[in-house]
């Protein structure tokens, strides 16, 4: 299995957030992860990029254990993680900040080759390259952060509610590049409010309720699906 989860619990305190989730992820699909807010959808992409750390349980990243591992260790294996929020340096330009996607790797021939792949990838950020990136429209933002994201050799791309705040237009966007991402070879674990991009894009969806995964099913499974909306609509 590309990515196992086995029975993670997590605590904030005495909240227990996570109580043995438990998820098997292939390898080459996108995978949306519904749940009510403060269902622990966040934290339990937390703990697999390793921001945080589990009471108890494992995480098997290709056939190799790494819940004990750090970020930037799990980075190097090629797990990026695009919190919510986006998290861009407002006050660098929009080349640094894509140096800063960088940072573990030491070859600055082939980093200046690859940011230029991205610009060529993301022609509006090549148009912005010597902007503050805290001048970026917000689509513009979440376009710089997943190029970030690409800058070292990603193999599972975790996504944190990458819709939030943007127009419709821009969330369409957005949705046709987590699936050229894809597409490229890139595993994606998408936790996502706006459902009907969440869905149109998935091929398998997960809904996470108290700390638990209650359901999972193929995206073209429409009985399934429905049962899904449902729990995450709260009908």
């Amino acid at each position: 299995m590309f990515l196992k989860i086995e029975d993670i619990v997590f605590h904030y305190g005495k909240l227990e957030v996570l109580k043995g989730v438990s998820m098997d992820i292939p390898e080459g699909e996108i995978n949306v992860l519904l749940g009510a807010n403060g269902s622990g959808k966040s934290t339990l992409l937390k703990t697999i990029s390793g921001v945080r750390k589990p009471v108890s349980g494992s995480i098997w990243f290709k056939d190799k254990k790494i819940d004990r591992l750090t970020p930037p260790d799990r980075l190097h294996a090629g797990i990026a993680h695009i919190a919510e929020g986006r998290g861009i340096f407002p006050n660098m330009t929009v080349i640094e900040n894509m140096e800063l996607g960088a940072y573990i790797r030491s070859d600055k021939k082939a980093i200046a080759r690859d940011i230029e792949a991205m610009f060529t990838r993301f022609p509006v950020l090549a148009e912005k390259r010597g902007v503050m990136s805290g001048k970026l429209s917000g689509g513009q933002q979440q376009l710089l952060v997943i190029a970030r994201a690409l800058m070292n050799s990603v193999k599972l791309l975790l996504l944190d509610e990458p819709s939030q705040g943007l127009a419709p237009l821009v969330v369409n966007e957005v949705a046709d590049i987590i699936t050229e991402i894809n597409k490229s070879g890139v595993t994606v674990i998408l936790v996502e409010h706006n459902l009907r991009l969440g869905l149109s894009i998935a091929n398998r969806v997960f809904v996470l309720e108290s700390g638990k995964i209650a359901f999972e099913s193929r995206s073209t499974d429409m009985s399934g699906v429905e049962y899904a909306k449902k729990i995450y609509l709260g009908g």
